[in-house]
């Protein structure tokens, strides 16, 4: 993992140089065959501990996130240039997280203009500094990295800091122009229209990202996804099973993530077949047991196929999973209505007001029409727009650092990237397996346990689950745990427990989205039972 450089002494002007020097060595490591988590993937970890991007970080939270996300290495550093015109100074050190070590900092000097050389050099050197036996020479490090002008990397640079969305595509667009075989702000670009859903000049950019770019995976799924905001079903099944069969060619896990098999069975559901969606969902829904969105779309299929049954028992599944999303419920009603259960409707409704207030659940109807009926049903249905690439990723033979002469001392990272992998895929057996290793040499691992308590969650064995969650939460807290344990009380119909674990995770990470939306839902429901007449006789 690599984290943005710290401006030690350098002018305002030169603070794109934080974020650019985490990316340059982001993009240099992948090309030396090095496995690193994305800029973007980094962030997202710090949000989760309610940190800024930017933030200054000590080394105990750097051993924290990096544990979390199963780093091997964590590279930081810091960078100065007095006054304009004096050469620019860069340091670099590496945190090695099993066995525990800082290793020596390394710097290097020199003019602005020489940058792309002088950061090479250093990144050389930070590699070879682990234990001095690293298997690439200068020469033949330098002959892996892609020549970069200095004035298109700095407006890639920027690009990645820009708040405005057109300040970052004008960047963007002339780091393409004067750089045009560079592939990632061609990336960049798709990225950046499809967040404007300006989803045709998206797959303009999409299209360009070649199969031998180490992001070619997630174009194909954006891709898809733009297929299918512009309703081109036929053209997203296309997207999607190519993704598949480029995962499985490659050796990469994940062909069959929960992501993925929604989408397909997305577009499949919007050219009539039936049975294939279907079977896609059931199995996204299965490898993701507390996400409520596959049973959902299961249901807006179902009421497609006018079976209102099948439909409420598809919402009720949703529900259950998702005990606060008021759409869920609110879908289940008009399913039961629909399917002529009027008792049980009213039942619902009576459970609604008690969790939503009054009028807290979402107006629904559907035309008898068809054809708007299913204009509807489209309009609901939960596209997946973000792809957990941490599960797409081929587990190595051997890397340049981590060869033999190389090896780490301990093969728990390993082990639990592996069983993170197979958990992802659905594969439970081969998980635990990974998981149990690393508790044979580390009784109180954090991630083992953490992944022993999904996998039991998965099998329906919630009891063993908490138990799990706890142990972990008593060697290392963590607000993603910490949410994952409240939802766990919350289907137990404990919510004052789920209410205490929400409320520390939002202590511990204070931005984490998830753990907020969780505590106002559990807060809501409280305020809700204490109104007259809000609470059970």
């Amino acid at each position: 993992m690599v984290l943005p450089f710290e401006n030690a002494s350098a002018p305002a002007r030169l603070d794109w140089l934080g974020e650019g020097l985490e990316e340059l060595t982001i993009q240099r490591l992948t090309a030396a065959g090095e496995q690193v988590y994305s800029h973007s993937g980094r962030a997202n970890e710090l949000e989760r501990y309610g940190l800024p991007s930017s933030s200054t970080f000590s080394r105990a939270t750097m051993l924290r996130i990096a544990e979390d996300l199963d780093a091997d290495y964590v590279i930081y550093g810091k960078y100065a240039a007095p006054a304009k015109g004096t050469p620019v100074t860069i340091e670099m050190r590496t945190l090695s997280i099993n066995p525990l070590g800082l290793r020596p900092l390394v710097r290097e000097s020199g003019p602005m203009d020489s940058l792309m050389e002088l950061h090479t050099r250093l990144l050389w050197r930070t590699l070879s500094s682990r234990d001095g036996h690293y298997a690439l020479s200068l020469t033949d490090f330098t002959k892996r990295q892609r020549r970069l002008r200095l004035d298109a990397f700095e407006q890639y640079a920027r690009a990645l800091q820009a708040t405005d969305a057109d300040a970052k595509l004008t960047q963007l667009h002339e780091a393409a122009r004067l750089e045009p075989d560079w592939l990632a702000p061609i990336f960049a670009l798709g990225e950046a229209y499809f967040a404007k859903k300006d989803y045709n000049a998206a797959l303009a950019w999409f299209f360009k990202v070649p199969k031998t770019y180490d992001r070619y995976a997630e174009a194909l799924f954006f891709s898809g996804v733009c297929r299918l905001q512009l309703n081109q079903g036929d053209r997203a099944e296309e997207e999607f099973h190519a993704l598949q069969e480029t995962l499985k060619s490659t050796g990469a896990n994940g062909s069959d993530s929960p992501e993925i098999l929604n989408n397909l069975g997305v577009a499949q559901a919007r050219q009539g077949k039936v049975a294939a969606a279907q079977a896609n969902l059931r199995h996204a829904a299965e490898l993701a047991p507390g996400e409520d969105d596959y049973s959902f779309n299961l249901g807006l299929l179902a009421l497609q196929d006018n079976d209102a049954a099948a439909a409420a028992e598809h919402f009720r599944e949703a529900a259950e999973r998702e005990p606060d999303s008021a759409q869920d419920r609110a879908l289940l009603i008009l399913s039961l209505e629909k399917a002529e259960k009027n008792s049980e409707a009213d039942q619902e409704r009576e459970a609604a007001k008690e969790a939503f207030g009054p009028n807290g659940l979402p107006v629904l109807q559907l035309d008898d029409s068809s054809d708007k009926k299913n204009e509807t049903l489209a309009r609901l249905t939960r596209i997946k727009t973000e792809l957990d690439v941490s599960g797409l990723r081929a587990e190595p033979a051997e890397s340049v650092v981590n060869s033999a002469s190389t090896a780490i001392a301990s093969d728990t990272p390993a082990h639990i990237r592996r069983g993170r992998q197979a958990l992802a895929a659905g594969n439970m057996d081969a998980a635990e397996k990974e998981f149990r290793a690393v508790l044979a040499a580390e009784p109180g691992n954090a991630a083992a346990h953490r992944g022993l308590g999904e996998i039991n969650r998965h099998q329906g064995r919630i009891d063993d689950a908490v138990k799990e969650l706890q142990v972990s939460l008593a060697s290392r807290d963590s607000a993603e745990v910490r949410t994952m344990l409240a939802k766990i009380y919350l289907e137990q119909k404990k919510p004052e427990l789920a209410r205490a674990e929400a409320e520390k995770a939002v202590k511990l990470a204070p931005n984490y989205a998830e753990a907020k939306q969780l505590l106002d839902h559990l807060q809501n429901s409280k305020a809700a039972a204490k109104k007259p007449g809000g609470g059970a006789p």
